[in-house]
């Protein structure tokens, strides 16, 4: 595969997985500074580790969500959280492995995550807010 195979690829599979409107976002604010970036990240993120067929992405999410937690990287946990749904990661899955990063990232980092994953992922509607049911603090 070529490097225009390669990124036709991964644009494919970043699409799949983030959605058009992430993508198309992300490609409209590519500038001289981060066109590179971008090219760099869709090519061997997507292009390449995300395309190889070792993992189906069911479980590169996963992976991905649990690496992220590990890192603290919340705006990036925040996108792959919305994404999952996208590889087939229900919510069941999500919980599970926020609860397993609490045994190895620690009880701070997967409180964060859960908090995000409340924020992202359950409706916002009448109801008591993410503080008063979650019950993890005073």
């Amino acid at each position: 595969m070529d490097e225009r195979e390669r990124f036709q690829k991964g644009m494919e599979i970043r699409r799949a997985v983030l959605g058009e409107a992430h993508v198309d976002r992300a490609q409209a604010a590519q500038n001289e500074l981060t066109a590179d970036f971008q090219d760099l990240l869709t090519r061997y993120a997507w292009g390449e580790v995300w395309a190889r067929p070792g993992l189906p992405r069911h479980t590169r999410s996963l992976v991905t969500i649990a690496m992220l937690v590990a890192l603290n990287r919340p705006e990036e946990l925040r996108l792959h959280l919305r994404a999952a749904a996208a590889c087939g990661v229900g919510r069941e899955e999500l919980r599970e492995v926020l609860l397993h990063a609490a045994l190895y990232c620690g009880l701070p980092a997967a409180n964060a995550a859960f908090r995000l994953a409340e924020a992202e992922l359950l409706p916002k509607g009448p109801g008591p807010e993410p503080e008063a049911r979650r019950g993890d603090e005073p």
